[in-house]
């Protein structure tokens, strides 16, 4: 298993497009930062995927979450995770591009 992901890793969708994590818990950190799960809302902003009609990234959705996570019910997001970037009628638009994740947790 990679690093985990946390609101301040770096994710890109395959058109440069920016991600930002909304994390429902963050209770689990690594330093200041809250761990991401695969069901917490992954927004893109900044999309250039514009072939002949606008169709920008706007949403992941993630299919392989970590397998093995104590963290919460939920599955938190590692570097070997694998998440498709969705446009708003849910056509995926390719997978997200993870740049950078953290390795050191702290939990309360």
């Amino acid at each position: 298993m990679g690093g985990l992901l946390t609101t301040d890793s770096v994710l890109t969708c395959p058109h440069g497009g920016q991600v930002s994590a909304i994390p429902s818990l963050g209770r689990v950190r690594l330093g200041n930062a809250p761990v991401v799960l695969a069901t917490d809302t992954f927004l893109v902003s900044g999309c250039a995927f514009t072939p002949v009609v606008l169709h920008p990234c706007v949403l992941i959705s993630w299919q392989a979450p970590a397998t093995r996570s104590s963290s919460t019910a939920a599955a938190a997001l590692t570097f070997d995770s694998v998440g498709f970037c969705l446009a708003a009628d849910g056509a995926v638009q390719g997978s997200v591009l993870i740049h950078a994740a953290d390795t050191a947790v702290e939990g309360l």
